[in-house]
């Protein structure tokens, strides 16, 4: 366990520079929008791409590993769906405030697992989570977008929108690069192999950087019972029925602890942009996505020091 500490808390340690820096103001409030622009566009999937069209699939149990997060999240998302009437009831919310509770509970933030992973588990940790990324991104995009247009404040989402943004969805065609790349057997070519290599180094640190420059302290305490219990399914209950499924799945303990770390994430900060075009409740998803992140710090260390 506190080797996984050691590991986990110089990834906060840059998130929490990266919100000093912006509520000090000692880096412009211009640089951040591009940063993050720069991170999603260009350097994260150089990143994914390099690292799955050189890894050694293998030895890799990329099949079941996508299967048991793909499933998880199936679960989670249904039993929410399907306790929606209760939730909004008990806990005071309406519709909109739903489809933020309800991102909060299945969207990970993956520069943050990302950079774990590598912290703890080197260059295989960081395929394994590119391998999560490329079912569980997808995957939650739609459930996500689908929920805005049910249950979001006057918003409607065709088919075809949904599809159309998965498909130029950076993350996904970076991934879907790396593996074609890697079964025709090219792997990483000369020349554009290095370029992306050196491009991936810059990702998570600026990454990381922009996700505490994100947090919204004063959104915190935003309607606490809905952030204390999209915190909780998304915190504990995911990553604990992703160890169960990896379990029995037989995955090694590696791909199991990668599984749970990508599993117990807290919720991305694209929900609260989402939310915000999509009628969902902004401010709401601003709080679950701070109260995650700093609680994320406890959760990540104690789930994957015992998987460990």
């Amino acid at each position: 366990m506190t080797d996984t500490l050691a590991a986990v808390l110089p990834v906060f340690l840059v998130i929490l520079l990266g919100f000093a820096l912006k509520r000090r103001r000692w880096v412009p409030d211009a640089f951040w929008g591009p940063a993050e622009t720069l991170t999603y566009t260009v350097t994260f999937p150089a990143l994914l791409t390099a690292n799955l069209a050189k890894a050694d699939m293998t030895t890799v149990a990329w099949g079941p590993l996508m299967s048991v997060q793909a499933l998880a999240v199936l679960a989670v998302a249904g039993a929410v769906v399907a306790a929606r009437p209760a939730l909004q009831r008990r806990l005071g919310m309406d519709a909109s405030a739903f489809t933020s509770l309800f991102q909060g509970t299945i969207r990970p933030n993956t520069y943050i697992g990302l950079a774990v992973a590598a912290a703890l588990f080197g260059e295989l940790g960081v395929t394994l989570t590119a391998i999560s990324v490329a079912v569980v991104v997808p995957l939650v995009n739609v459930l996500a977008v689908s929920c805005l247009a049910r249950h979001g404040d006057g918003q409607s989402a065709s088919a075809a929108r949904v599809a159309r943004g998965i498909a130029t969805n950076p993350l996904i065609l970076a991934c879907a690069l790396g593996i074609i790349l890697n079964a025709s057997g090219v792997g990483l070519p000369p020349v554009i192999g290095p370029m992306l290599e050196i491009l991936g180094r810059a990702a998570l640190p600026v990454a990381l950087l922009a996700v505490g420059a994100g947090l919204s302290f004063r959104h915190l305490g935003h309607a606490a019972a809905p952030v204390a219990a999209s915190t909780a399914i998304k915190l504990a209950v995911l990553p604990l029925l992703v160890w169960g499924g990896s379990v029995l799945a037989g995955l090694d303990a590696v791909t199991t602890a990668v599984a749970v770390l990508y599993a117990g994430l807290p919720c991305s900060a694209s929900s609260y942009v989402l939310a915000r075009r999509m009628g969902g409740d902004a401010p709401l998803m601003a709080g679950i996505i701070t109260a995650q992140t700093l609680a994320s710090v406890l959760s990540i260390t104690v789930l994957v020091g015992l998987v460990r």
